[in-house]
């Protein structure tokens, strides 16, 4: 999770976030690169009084800074739309897990299972265990298996929210009458914590998100303690 001071993103937790955080450095090279090359013709032009007659018209010079731009576009476009179309795609999910939104907290259903429903709470401050962190902690976390692709199905009840976890790579708008999809994969066991993004109301900052990922048999553990419960 986020620490103080932090400047760049949570360590990736999942293979589309690795991807995020690739496409990230990507594109922030390029555009480190121009920086420097514009910052360095700027100060040719302020350092020196030389021209050349034929720079006013020259044909070559035109063709370079036309194409160049479209290249350097086409190198960022292709690594994105390769991002948003994994990003899109959910096959063959191992579980399906639905997420409802409601001022304010959220509800989820393991549409796999006939009685694993529940409702996910903020923990008070006043009831917190010591290593619980504050505005973070729910009463009752998201428990998935590791290493399985899990579909999320996220609507609302109420009014628009957003279900978002950044270190899963995960922000899917939660919308009344909608059923939106996404997919997520934990590549380690942990807890990953996000918050809802939109804004929901007067209590917005307090509907906090855990996922738990934990090996298969111990889902299994959890799954059947539920139900049972």
């Amino acid at each position: 999770m986020a620490h103080p001071t932090q400047l760049g993103f949570q360590n990736a937790a999942s293979p589309i976030m690795e991807e995020l955080l690739h496409f990230h450095d990507h594109a922030l090279m390029v555009v480190f690169l121009i920086s420097a090359l514009v910052l360095y013709i700027i100060s040719l032009m302020l350092s020196t009084k030389l021209t050349h007659t034929s720079s006013m018209d020259a044909q070559e010079v035109e063709m370079v800074w036309t194409i160049l731009p479209a290249i350097i576009l086409i190198l960022i476009a292709l690594p994105s739309l390769q991002i948003l179309y994994l990003m899109d795609e959910v096959n063959n999910p191992h579980l399906t897990i639905k997420a409802i939104g409601h001022q304010w907290y959220w509800s989820y259903e393991y549409t796999d299972y006939e009685n694993l429903t529940f409702d996910s709470y903020m923990v008070p401050t006043y009831d917190l265990s010591p290593g619980n962190f504050r505005l973070l902690e729910v009463d009752h976390r998201i428990v998935v298996p590791l290493d399985s692709p899990i579909r999320v199905l996220i609507s609302a009840e109420d009014v628009l929210h957003s279900w978002a976890v950044p270190a899963l790579g995960i922000k899917t708008d939660a919308v009344p009458g909608r059923l939106n999809q996404t997919i997520m994969i934990t590549s380690y066991p942990g807890l990953f914590y996000g918050q809802c993004s939109e804004i929901c109301g007067s209590n917005h900052s307090f509907m906090p998100i855990v996922i738990e990922s934990t090996p298969l048999k111990y889902f299994e553990t959890w799954s059947k303690m539920m139900i049972n419960s």
